[in-house]
């Protein structure tokens, strides 16, 4: 893969990238409505594959929060067509990587010393590279060590990137009013909590301390004193990526310990610590020789306060969502009703979450859910189909609940993924028993 000798970090030329960006997806526009004339069956398909592969080659030389934002689009599997799904995942771990030039001056601005000064060995090519950084591996006394490097100017850039992004994000989820500053203040406050290394090693320090007891789920040990605001040396463990691994396996045993690795790693944050990894991408995920599955990147940590989960978790039981003052005071402790709704949007966003909710809490109504019931993931998909074509929807402001909303939906759909790619079947209250 090609590598890159430098990043714009400036506001202009990152702006002046996607400028140029825009101008190709209307270029690709207009080629849409001539091909609607020549072959009207396959004409969006076209349009949505040309435009998914020009926005994706426009942001994977900008890196940082525009890449990111696109990265987290694709575990939106349900909501985009297929085609930007297939290329935003690209960006999990695999998008154009840092020249060893540039590696070696990242290295000497953050600790005052070349790559080969600080280690035994290391290797100069990449290994991953993804949105914000990337990886290379090393020694040090004999251990095999995994580096992550962030890419130059990321962090300097996460408020003016989103600025940019924000009209595209608007549009894309419908979202109106001064409110719609909230999520995206909470956007621009984890990636930039992302961004800073020295406090990811001490949240993966502690997810480490506070998990190492779940069954068949392991952790690299990490070093602060080889580590800085923007470079992380932690254990280097072998392994491919889940996404790798879910494509070649056979063995249903084998899916399923991983599968309940995963569910109660997810289950025991949310329950027990109230604070998540809230970004379940297939990237973060490893499976080692021996089967065992390995979580890496503690960069997106969400706390979960108690006024948001105690709402939240209590419509994921039945008698709640179909108790209908129950579930309507709920609705308005999560702020998705608000005072000043008129009768019409009470009436909507009671019938569209009470929809929603029924399904997408199904995994917790029982003792056991199997992840491979392809029925339960057509229902999410023909539901999600339905309200992107609601012309009702579009009418109304569709920034509905809490901003903790956010990350917490993303980790459930980002985990429901995950656990649908393994095909697994777990029990939903395993972690309850797990022991410390």
């Amino acid at each position: 893969m090609k590598t890159i000798d430098s990043i714009p970090t400036g506001k202009i030329s990152r702006a002046t990238r996607l400028v140029r960006t825009g101008v190709k997806v209307g270029i690709n526009q207009l080629k849409y409505y001539g091909d609607t004339l020549v072959d009207p069956q396959n004409a969006k398909e076209k349009l949505n594959q040309n435009n998914a592969s020009d926005i994706y080659d426009g942001l994977k030389n900008l890196k940082g929060s525009a890449l990111k934002v696109a990265q987290m689009l694709s575990m939106e599997k349900n909501i985009l067509p297929k085609a930007y799904v297939e290329q935003f995942s690209l960006a999990q771990f695999s998008v154009p990587p840092l020249s060893a030039p540039l590696v070696r001056k990242t290295f000497f601005k953050y600790f005052g010393k070349h790559p080969e000064d600080l280690f035994d060995t290391f290797n100069s090519k990449s290994i991953a590279a993804a949105s914000i950084g990337q990886v290379h591996q090393a020694t040090k006394h004999g251990k095999e060590l995994a580096i992550k490097i962030q890419y130059p100017g990321v962090a300097d850039s996460i408020s003016s990137d989103l600025a940019m992004v924000k009209p595209v994000a608007i549009k894309m989820f419908n979202i109106k009013g001064k409110d719609s500053d909230k999520y995206f203040e909470e956007v621009e406050q984890k990636l930039l909590e992302e961004t800073d290394y020295i406090l990811e090693v001490k949240q993966s320090q502690q997810m480490v301390a506070d998990c190492k007891h779940i069954e068949h789920l392991i952790f690299p040990d990490y070093y602060p004193n080889l580590s800085n605001h923007r470079i992380i040396t932690m254990d280097w463990i072998d392994g491919e990526h889940l996404s790798e691994f879910t494509k070649v396996n056979t063995n249903k045993v084998l899916a399923d310990k991983l599968g309940q690795a995963l569910w109660d790693f997810y289950m025991y944050q949310m329950h027990e610590l109230k604070r998540v990894h809230a970004d379940p991408h297939p990237g973060n995920f490893l499976v080692t020789p021996k089967g065992e599955l390995v979580a890496i990147d503690f960069g997106c940590i969400k706390a979960i306060p108690d006024s948001f989960y105690i709402p939240y978790f209590e419509l994921a039981i039945p008698e709640n969502i179909n108790n209908p003052e129950m579930f309507t005071k709920k609705l308005y402790e999560l702020e998705i009703l608000t005072p000043t709704d008129t009768p019409e949007e009470i009436a909507f966003f009671s019938t569209l979450f009470h929809e929603m909710l029924s399904l997408f809490t199904q995994p917790m109504h029982n003792e056991t859910f199997d992840f491979s019931d392809e029925t339960f993931f057509s229902k999410v998909a023909d539901l999600s189909e339905k309200y992107s074509k609601d012309t009702q929807l579009r009418k109304m402001n569709g920034n509905r609940g809490s901003k903790h909303f956010l990350y917490i939906n993303r980790t459930f759909f980002g985990l429901y993924n995950l656990m649908n790619d393994l095909g697994a079947k777990v029990l939903v209250n395993n972690y309850k028993t797990l022991k410390k």
